[in-house]
């Protein structure tokens, strides 16, 4: 029996520590800035939750960030990618197409149309509710059932 202890407590370090990579990952893919990105290659794929700025150390951008950065794993769940804008002299194409004003939100569907517009920060849990409420976002939560019920 002795000889089994030392694997079992290497595999019980192995699986913790790909358990952190695992938490870890979602946000490495999940936030990207506007030159990282063409907006139309996300159609049908991902929902953008655009957070504009005309600085980094704008207090709502910062508090956006912060919330959106807490549920992760709820952003990721529901496909959502979060670009961020904190450069108006750059004139992305994204921000000549909304024009915002300072601090901005808003959320685009996965069929490109823009769902929300918000000029204050908004949590997670209020984001998800509206995402989750899309038509799209329904068929999802059917199809991902329906995939359940059949295996």
């Amino acid at each position: 029996m002795n000889p089994i202890l030392p694997f079992v407590i290497a595999c019980f370090f192995a699986f913790t520590a790909a358990a952190e990579d695992i938490k870890t990952a979602p946000e490495d893919t999940l936030f990207i800035t506007m030159d990282e990105v063409q907006l139309d290659s996300l159609v049908w794929k991902k929902r953008p939750v655009v957070v504009f700025a005309d600085t980094p150390d704008d207090p709502a951008f910062i508090q956006q960030m912060a919330f959106l950065r807490e549920r992760v794993e709820e952003l990721a769940e529901r496909d959502v990618i979060v670009i961020t804008d904190t450069d108006p002299a750059a004139k992305s194409a994204l921000r000549l197409k909304l024009r915002p004003r300072g601090f901005m939100l808003v959320l685009i569907g996965k069929d490109g149309g823009v769902k929300l517009r918000k000029p204050f920060p908004w949590k997670v849990r209020e984001i998800t509710r509206s995402i989750d409420k899309m038509p799209i976002r329904v068929q999802e939560i059917r199809e991902k059932k329906h995939n359940i019920i059949t295996q």
